[in-house]
């Protein structure tokens, strides 16, 4: 199995050499690369001087944007797995190899790292929890489907929402939404426990005036795309 680690990196200086470090330690049959969305601190020059695996944006394209070129290197380069690992140090590599075990034995398209099956290490801010019920609570009243971590970057996928991915991934707050793209399209989607970090350095983009604005359009955007796929589905 070809397997690619996708970094969306934004602003990450701070964290970013030790996060691809410690991929390189825990992950060594994996090939890396980092996607570096036009950041204005020294993310590039960190990565440049380590000789890192690096697409350098030449605009800010948004996480969404980000991850989405991570998916057409991916496809372009022939990957069969996916794996999405936040360039902010949150996400511990080491459950990478529990998480393509249950991919593959599963048959699942997709496979979620989630903070909230067992409730251990780092949960995130209040803030951030009450959208995660929010979102929850909406992708299982749109598809049927209980998504635990809907928020949760932590991610592995397959050849079939690698090549769906590369072609339509959400540009803003892509997490909630790409789930029930991924949904509409037929993947299996499920999840595995995992413990994540706080942020090892830098600061988040998301604030409480952007979150009500996250909520707002991510929701919308959900709902589209449910109105989308049931069209789809009915013709």
């Amino acid at each position: 199995m070809k397997k690619l680690i996708i970094i969306p990196a934004y602003n990450e200086g701070a964290c970013i050499e030790a996060t691809v470090r410690e991929i390189i330690r825990s992950a060594p049959d994996c090939d890396y690369v980092i996607i570096n969305d036009c950041s204005t601190d020294n993310t590039q020059q960190i990565c440049e001087k380590n000789q890192f695996n690096t697409v350098n944006l030449p605009v800010n394209l948004g996480i969404g944007g980000a991850v989405r070129t991570g998916y057409q290197y991916a496809l372009e380069h022939g990957y069969d797995l996916a794996l999405q690992v936040d360039g902010d140090g949150q996400h511990n590599p080491s459950f990478l190899r529990e998480m393509e075990a249950y991919l593959t034995a599963h048959d699942a398209d997709m496979v979620i790292g989630s903070r909230f099956i067992k409730k251990e290490g780092f949960q995130s801010s209040w803030i951030r929890r009450i959208g995660i019920v929010y979102f929850t609570w909406l992708i299982r009243l749109c598809t049927g489907k209980t998504i635990t971590d809907p928020t949760s970057g932590f991610r592995m996928i397959g050849k079939k929402a690698i090549e769906l991915f590369a072609q339509y991934y959400p540009m803003d707050y892509p997490e909630p939404e790409s789930i029930v793209i991924a949904l509409n399209h037929n993947c299996k989607i499920e999840e595995i426990p995992v413990i994540m970090r706080e942020r090892q350095g830098g600061v988040s983009s998301i604030t409480i005036t952007k979150s009500i604005h996250y909520m707002i359009k991510v929701t919308l955007a959900i709902l589209k795309e449910t109105l989308r796929g049931a069209k789809h589905k009915s013709s």
